[in-house]
């Protein structure tokens, strides 16, 4: 049996995640601390912290923010504007862009900022959507590397030290303690918390033959070249209370398009809209820990006193773990084609990460599936 948070809807099986004695997930912790945080200190030392950054004479820029084009990045680029910074937006496009990704890119630039967008090799990345899927579970594996590795190469390349990145996942959805407090991200936290799954780029070419030039977008800078600029990365999270839902209003009203109805596996139409691989790599966190987007967002809502936790659990029922087979107006077929992978073997590989400590089997030991074909849990709540 799965145990949950008695708050939100998180279960024991998200890695990294802690209970305390009131069976009080780490992330409701964090957030239920938000109260006593002089935030009006904090911003205080953000704009210290930000005054000792600014080009005062105009020759570079005042610092680089990684943007997706998406809510949150929009926000950020927002906030330091209206802080009087002058940013560097830099953008590590997506595996499978969609078209209202690319529009939401664009009005990144309509804010008033200069935008840089970087797109790796196509054939590599697709070799490494494969590997990851195969190998660790995630066709995402190389655009979460990439959205940490690009924008630090830019920062180093433009020299431009300082980069303003959103919230502290390991906060805002629950981590360890120390990562969570954490206002700094650096190789450390990125190694850790950002998705590499044990899977390292610089064992790529010895094991995949993909040659080690074609992974240059994907390595973070040494350390001498981090020094020599004196790149610093910082959550702006940390200084300022972070709401994804607020966030989209706000950037919304800026010119952010949404996706007019919800996004397949989410109850919400304003998250994750970039890329057509989302749905596979959701999917496949809940084959492995029996949670997925939906649970993530309403667990969000339920924090802030905007859900119950009941009727949390019945959006959750309704939209989490569905099978990937449409997502943002493309079929499950379409996505694969790049990676030279069939829906079949798609299956297969779903089946060789399915955890059966947490999904229900049969007699003979087959997995129990719902009409769409995706596993049925054991339970859905304690």
């Amino acid at each position: 049996m799965i145990r949950y948070c008695t708050v939100c809807l998180l279960p024991e099986t998200k890695p990294d995640l802690s209970f305390d004695s009131t069976g009080r997930c780490a992330a409701c912790t964090a957030f239920a601390a938000r109260p006593i945080v002089d935030w009006a200190a904090r911003e205080r030392e953000l704009r210290e912290l930000l005054a000792r950054f600014k080009s005062h004479d105009g020759s570079s820029w005042d610092c680089l923010v990684p943007v997706s084009g998406g809510k949150d990045s929009t926000y950020q680029v927002l906030t330091l504007l209206r802080f009087g910074m002058s940013p560097l937006c830099v953008t590590a496009t997506t595996c499978d862009l969609t078209e209202i990704g690319r529009r939401n890119i664009r009005n990144i630039g309509l804010l008033g900022v200069d935008h840089v967008s970087f797109s790796p090799n196509p054939m590599v990345r697709a070799k490494l959507n494969r590997i990851g899927l195969e190998q660790v579970g995630d066709i995402s594996w190389p655009e979460h590397v990439g959205i940490f590795t690009i924008p630090v190469r830019a920062a180093v390349a433009y020299q431009v030290p300082l980069i303003v990145w959103g919230e502290n996942s390991q906060n805002e959805y629950g981590g360890p303690a120390t990562a969570s407090d954490k206002p700094y991200l650096d190789r450390r936290w990125l190694e850790e918390f950002g998705g590499l799954l044990g899977l390292r780029v610089t064992d790529l070419p010895e094991t995949s033959g993909i040659l080690a030039k074609d992974l240059i977008p994907y390595q973070y800078p040494s350390d001498e070249e981090l020094k020599r600029v004196g790149v610093t990365g910082l959550f702006l999270g940390h200084y300022i209370p972070w709401d994804g839902y607020s966030n989209a209003l706000i950037a919304q009203a800026h010119g952010l398009e949404t996706y007019g109805r919800v996004v397949e596996g989410t109850p919400v139409d304003y998250e994750n809209l970039d890329n057509h691989q989302t749905g596979i790599h959701d999917y496949f966190k809940y084959l492995k820990f029996g949670f997925g987007r939906a649970t993530d967002i309403v667990s969000l809502h339920i924090r802030r006193g905007r859900l119950t936790r009941d009727q949390g659990l019945e959006i959750v029922k309704k939209h989490d773990g569905r099978f990937p087979w449409t997502y943002l107006g493309k079929s499950l077929g379409e996505i694969l084609s790049p990676m030279e992978m069939s829906v079949d073997e798609f299956k297969e590989i779903c089946d060789a990460f399915t955890n059966r400590a947490i999904f229900k089997t049969s007699s003979n030991g087959k997995i129990v599936r719902r009409e769409d074909g995706s596993p049925e849990k054991v339970n859905v709540d304690n």
